[in-house]
């Protein structure tokens, strides 16, 4: 069974930094697609897309639009260890980060394309 546990959430003013860690427990780290959503409180159960590490292409990385040149996604095959280097936060970066991991050649951008998930870290943004 594939786990994946996230830290490095908090409180931090606009204009910080955060970053967040998976360490995903997989045999097929190397070569898994692993990936950040995000929920927003108050949106119902609807989880955005924020960043991908995609396996199949050697770990090459892909943003949304919306945190381009200011989210850094990276791996760490020794750690088996998948971070999100958060800058310049916004106050509409509040959420709950989850990330989500697939050994499946699958569309990266949406939930069902994953099939292991952790359990999320709070990230909170204060003006």
């Amino acid at each position: 069974q594939v786990q994946l546990v996230e830290s490095g959430g908090g409180l931090v003013q606009a204009g910080g930094s955060l970053r967040l860690s998976c360490e995903v427990s997989s045999a097929t780290f190397s070569r898994d697609t692993v990936a950040w959503f995000r929920q927003v409180p108050g949106k119902g159960k609807e989880r955005e897309w924020v960043a991908a590490t995609i396996g199949w292409i050697g770990g090459s990385p892909s943003y949304a639009d919306a945190i381009q040149g200011r989210f850094t996604i990276s791996r760490d095959i020794a750690k088996n260890t998948v971070y999100l280097q958060m800058s310049s936060l916004k106050r509409e970066d509040t959420a709950v980060y989850y990330c989500a991991a697939t050994s499946r050649v699958a569309q990266i951008t949406t939930p069902d394309g994953y099939d292991y998930w952790g359990q999320g870290t709070q990230v909170a943004v204060s003006s």
